[in-house]
């Protein structure tokens, strides 16, 4: 199928989103679509699916006039969207989330369980029908969309940002599907700010700037610079580390944390969290023995001037890691020191408040209120604290809010109308400069930066390197976690693997490449990676060895 829109133009009070935008999408093609935030990307591709519609412009759909009033309409014309921000119910399983609005397709039962079975295969989605959303990290969530998508019957599929949460291996697996989709005469339209992606797997790219069209390219013919140039008027930033700031001052000490999934022992439950040896004793009882350890003896240390990335596939710990530090979710041993006093117990507020930043992976279930207006986000997380509140605390100092609210927009470059709009009606990278601006306003000495460059442009990416960088050089110390693997090896100072939740090898930043890091990071060895067993692993290696010659006599 193709698909043709002519003079888009979409206003919004005090903004036009759009203006005279001009895509045309041949059939059985990749075609990319990139531009800075606030470009009108998501804008122009939520007209396209029906979501909202032009001020002015039309849609043509194999050469068609179609006027879409609803995403069921471009649904029945074949038109599928996997959105940046999933639309998922997390206490459904896949099964009903895939099948939810379509129950005539194939009933709710064996058949849609067959259907979904048949799909994730055919395109190596690897998706259970029967877990829980809840349960599923960020890109088992990203396939369950994608698969959605397929289930419906689409033709034409609008992926926005589909790479943003997968290491190298599963972008070239999912390129793989993509080229097989077009051999069918499928079309994508392909939403994306890694210029190396978009060059790698489109046919065409539209570049759009400031809400308008600034030009079309054939990847053959251009560069990643080129693009950048045309999307920002800079080049294509690269994060480099520099020299080293990292000091001999412990700011983050984590010894033998240890989480147990759903169904393990919560310290939260059966006493005070690291208090004594049997506190972990208490958590393998609960579990019956059994439980998986979603973090297993985890150890490191992170000093003043030191950035520590963490790279892993997802799923393998990253999440229960940070929700133990920001306190989120309670270990079930170990301990957690914060330049020298042990915070293991602290609540949530109480980390903050001692300089605890927090940059969450999933910005919408975690770092916003969506239709709250952006003042009021700016205070999240840190409502005790100037210039926020006045009176020790006790109260809100709403004018401090929105001045300081103010200042981030200038300062991040948050592309907006004003600070009394909603969350939501900012773009997603928008979203994320807002949130890394809060965070870094508040001078932490300790900052948790789960992807934060997620959706954000090469200029905003490059903004927010730099203000890493800066505060580092002021004796920030940094747990850096992302599915960029350019970023944490230019970014990080030390470089540590995670898999099946246990940190089971360190890299060289200046030596590894991202393809060794991606092969780590699914248990395979590599060259300029160091395998390693630390003090509480290499006991758990010994006691097996002991226990090895009773095993084969048995």
């Amino acid at each position: 199928m193709s698909v043709e829109l002519a003079g888009i133009t979409k206003r919004f009070p005090g903004i036009v989103a759009n203006h005279d935008i001009h895509l045309s999408v041949r059939k059985g093609t990749v075609h990319a679509l990139v531009g800075e935030n606030g470009a009108g990307k998501s804008t122009l591709m939520k007209i396209l699916y029906g979501m909202q519609k032009p001020d002015e412009g039309t849609i043509a759909v194999d050469g068609e006039q179609v006027a879409f009033t609803s995403p069921a309409d471009a649904i029945a014309r074949g038109i599928g969207m996997v959105h940046q921000h999933f639309m998922l119910a997390d206490y459904l399983t896949v099964l009903e989330n895939v099948v939810l609005g379509s129950e005539k397709l194939y009933g709710i039962g064996g058949a849609a369980r067959d259907k979904i079975r048949e799909i994730s295969e055919r395109y190596g989605l690897g998706v259970r029908p029967d877990a829980l959303v809840e349960d599923l990290g960020v890109a088992d969530r990203q396939r369950v969309e994608i698969l959605k998508v397929l289930y419906r019957g689409a033709r034409i599929l609008i992926l926005d940002e589909p790479t943003a949460v997968l290491v190298p291996q599963e972008v070239d697996a999912l390129f793989d599907n993509l080229r097989e989709l077009k051999a069918e005469g499928l079309s994508v339209i392909f939403i994306s700010h890694k210029l190396g992606e978009v060059l790698s797997v489109a046919d065409e790219i539209t570049v759009i700037r400031r809400g308008t069209t600034v030009g079309t390219a054939v990847p053959a013919e251009t560069t990643s610079r080129q693009l950048a140039e045309m999307m920002v008027g800079s080049e294509l930033p690269t994060p480099e580390t520099a020299e080293s700031t990292v000091t001999d001052k412990p700011v983050i000490q984590v010894e033998g944390l240890t989480v147990y999934a759903a169904g393990g022992a919560s310290l939260g439950e059966t006493g005070t969290v690291g208090d004594t040896p049997a506190a972990g004793s208490l958590a393998g009882d609960a579990a019956g023995g059994d439980a998986k350890r979603v973090l297993d003896d985890v150890t490191f240390t992170i000093h003043a001037g030191e950035v520590m990335g963490i790279a892993g596939v997802e799923g393998n710990g990253q999440t229960e890691l940070v929700d133990a530090l920001i306190g989120l979710k309670n270990a079930d041993s170990g301990t957690i020191r914060f330049i020298g006093e042990e915070m293991t117990s602290w609540p949530t507020r109480k980390r903050r408040e001692q300089g605890v930043g927090y940059i969450p992976e999933d910005r919408h279930r975690h770092g916003l209120l969506l239709e709250a207006p952006l003042w009021e986000n700016r205070i999240l997380g840190h409502v005790t604290e100037k210039p926020n509140s006045k009176g020790k605390g006790r109260w809100l100092d709403i004018k401090g809010a929105q001045a300081d609210t103010r200042r981030i927009v200038e300062e991040y470059d948050v592309r907006t109308p004003g600070i009394d709009v909603t969350a939501a009606s900012l773009s997603g990278g928008n979203q994320q400069k807002l949130i890394v601006g809060r965070e870094m306003s508040h001078k932490p000495r300790f900052l948790i930066a789960a992807h934060p460059t997620r959706g954000v442009d090469v200029g905003a990416q490059a903004a927010i390197w730099d203000q890493i960088r800066e505060a580092r050089r002021e004796g920030l110390a940094v747990l850096l976690i992302s599915a960029d693997l350019d970023e944490l090896i230019g970014l990080s100072d030390t470089l540590r693997v995670i898999y099946n939740g246990r940190l089971v090898a360190d890299a060289d930043p200046a030596a590894v490449t991202p393809e060794e890091l991606g092969s780590a990071m699914t248990g395979a060895a590599s060259g300029h990676l160091e395998h390693v067993e630390h003090e509480q692993q290499s006991s758990q290696v010994a006691e097996a060895a002991e226990a090895a010659p009773e095993d084969e006599a048995r």
